[in-house]
């Protein structure tokens, strides 16, 4: 089968198409063919090995997987002799960072994982598109307490994760300014956005109003800055560590300071209910992913190279032809 590999750290030129050995599942596994997949922050980060602490999970010197992909989406091609819960010819999408794999023809997946069946209507793009971003956007959404009628703003919001963390919000019943450039707001105001504010002129850490959540999706800003847009016992939720990782020890502070202004890290939720919920809001239509550009994975550098450019809206795919 076809995959794109990488057997050393470095830039998207470190990624080559090959003829691999075929993935083969367990009795608890499922075997995918992957009709879409996506290139993403993560698999960016895991193929630069960047930040550098990386490696201690992913091999100090080279790439313990040599094949990338967090997300996918096709159809069963094979079950293990223990599996009763999917079926060969069923069209599934999932997440599947750590064990990755889907930057390519065939995958393997355990049934328990994060898998579920892709519902009517939804096309495998949409589908490859929906669980990284959504899934960190849903545990920001759920560490912080995010209620219905809150006042959540959200810094990024064109963005894989912020995309994904305006839908669900509205689907949640919070009212949601989101941040982004001016070019995009119809596009946030059609996700769901009640106010938009244009960072190219005007910075949202300076705005006079109130909120009770403020999520960060792009981490560009840190709780100091932001600190006054809460109400009291409000929270600030970013994707990244901050400046010296200050937003760790910062949320353990916020943890014995209930009622006060603090800092809540969005440890990742993960398990088959996460992409199951995913699914429900694919299904009745509260969520879909914004894709702004698709590649064949014989492009899969072309694209590596367009997320790191930072002008991403929304999510990249890749599509993967069989036929």
């Amino acid at each position: 089968m076809r995959a794109a590999v990488n057997t050393r750290y470095g830039p998207p030129e470190v990624v080559r198409l090959e003829e691999v050995e075929p993935p083969v599942p367990g009795p608890g596994d499922v075997l995918v063919r992957v009709r879409a997949t996506t290139v993403n922050r993560t698999d960016c980060a895991y193929r630069a090995a960047h930040p550098f602490f990386m490696r201690t999970m992913t091999g100090l010197s080279a790439p313990k997987r040599t094949i990338l992909g967090t997300e996918y989406a096709g159809e069963v091609t094979g079950v293990g002799s223990s599996v009763t819960t999917f079926a060969v010819g069923e069209r599934v999408f999932g997440y599947c960072e750590g064990t990755f794999g889907a930057h390519a023809e065939q995958l393997v997946a355990a049934a328990a994982s994060m898998i579920a069946k892709t519902p009517e209507g939804v096309t495998d793009i949409s589908a490859a598109a929906a669980t990284e971003g959504s899934h960190y956007a849903r545990s920001a959404i759920t560490r912080g307490g995010v209620r219905a009628g809150q006042r959540v703003l959200v810094n990024g919001a064109t963005g894989g994760i912020g995309s994904a963390a305006v839908q669900l919000l509205r689907a949640l019943g919070a009212e949601v300014t989101a941040v982004c450039a001016g070019e995009h707001f119809d596009l946030v105001r059609g996700l769901g956005a009640t106010d938009v504010v244009d960072y190219s002129i005007e910075d949202f850490t300076r705005l006079d109003e109130r909120f009770d959540v403020v999520i960060d999706a792009v981490g560009k800003s840190t709780f100091r800055q932001c600190r006054h847009l809460l109400e009291p016992g409000g929270v600030y939720i970013s994707s990244e560590l901050g400046p010296g990782w200050q937003n760790l020890p910062l949320a353990l502070i916020g943890t014995a300071t209930r009622g006060r202004r603090r800092v809540v890290f969005p440890y990742p939720e993960e398990g088959q209910h996460v992409v199951e919920e995913i699914r429900d809001h694919l299904a009745v239509g509260t969520f879909r992913p914004v894709v702004e550009r698709t590649y064949p994975l014989e492009d899969i550098v072309d694209a590596y190279r367009y997320v790191e450019s930072g002008e991403k809206i929304g999510n990249v795919v890749i599509t993967v032809d069989q036929d």
